[in-house]
């Protein structure tokens, strides 16, 4: 019992009543108070970890290697919202998991792409907002209610990037918040090691007057380009649309399927086969056909030395 106590206590000495009938009373009372807190680490989180991982880049020698990736975008055009992600989780090169829910569904008309204990912040926030004042809370509001959260926990080693979206009084409403605590409203964001493929195929089609089949088919060309060239995006693609009546799954797409099947037959907005290239350009090849009577065996380099060279000198070049 002896034993016990000192590992509860800060004084390694029993209650001064503690005896075979009141003491264990006295006991639990005494883990219950000041004397039973647990001791914290003397160092800032943030300093710790830097010591032992590269999460701030700052130490690449760290034997702990936090390597992450992901692809997520939303976009916000005349019809809604399309939410848009991959399903892959990644630690250093090894695939953790292929099957990873990268979309929070925090209401019926609200939608989040996060991490972590973030999403669960984030869902009692809106729900204690709706008993409160009675009322589905705004897109503004729940962005804002984020970034005050992660703000607090600024320079603590958090990693996260994440999109709110859905429809409120106002409309359509995006927005973009990171671990920093940055709030930013826009149109079209993309986040995670897979961005900046996902950006080249949205810059490339976007436009505010696109109807609801070609943005959804814009949403999955995304993600799928993301994928294709990204080692840590991949797997599977989760497609959303947020709409005045509320956000709507619609579907989930093998990325291998998409290369070389696409998203299926009388998909709205998908113009048939596989998304790629070389599923694309076949039978379009720019190679040199063999001519009549020339061989198509051996080597190619073999073929350029038997073709007769042919130029058009100018004197003056001569």
């Amino acid at each position: 019992m002896n034993s016990i106590l000192s590992r509860f206590s800060s004084t390694n000495a029993l209650p001064a009543n503690f005896d075979n009938e009141g003491g264990r009373q006295d006991f639990q009372d005494s883990i219950n108070g000041a004397p039973a807190q647990f001791d914290l680490p003397g160092t800032e989180p943030a300093r710790f970890l830097s010591q032992y991982t590269d999460v701030d880049s700052s130490n690449p020698a760290a034997r702990i290697k936090l390597q992450h990736g992901t692809t997520t975008l939303a976009f916000r055009y005349k019809g809604g919202i399309i939410v848009c992600v991959d399903s892959r989780a990644t630690a250093g090169s090894y695939i953790a998991s292929g099957t990873v829910k990268k979309v929070i569904e925090i209401n019926p008309y609200l939608l989040g792409t996060m991490a972590g204990g973030a999403a669960d912040c984030q869902y009692w926030e809106c729900r204690l907002h709706e008993l409160r004042n009675k009322e589905r809370i705004s897109v503004a509001a729940a962005s804002k209610y984020l970034s005050n959260i992660v703000y607090s926990y600024k320079g603590m080693g958090l990693s996260m990037g994440t999109m709110i979206c859905g429809w409120d009084k106002t409309g359509p409403a995006l927005f973009y918040v990171d671990s920093d605590g940055t709030r930013l409203k826009g149109d079209v964001f993309s986040v995670g090691s897979g961005s900046t493929f996902a950006y080249g195929v949205l810059d490339q089609g976007y436009h505010w007057d696109l109807t609801d089949a070609e943005a959804q088919e814009l949403g999955r060309r995304s993600i799928y380009a993301a994928t294709h060239r990204d080692a840590y995006s991949g797997n599977t693609i989760n497609l959303y649309h947020v709409k005045e009546e509320g956000w709507e799954f619609i579907a989930n797409y093998d990325a291998m399927n998409l290369h070389y099947d696409g998203p299926g037959d009388n998909v709205p907005g998908a113009p048939g086969g596989g998304y790629g290239w070389d599923v694309r350009t076949q039978g379009l090849s720019s190679k040199l056909e063999a001519t009549e009577g020339q061989q198509t065996s051996g080597q190619g380099g073999r073929f350029a030395d038997e073709q007769p060279l042919t130029a058009s000198v100018q004197p003056p070049q001569a």
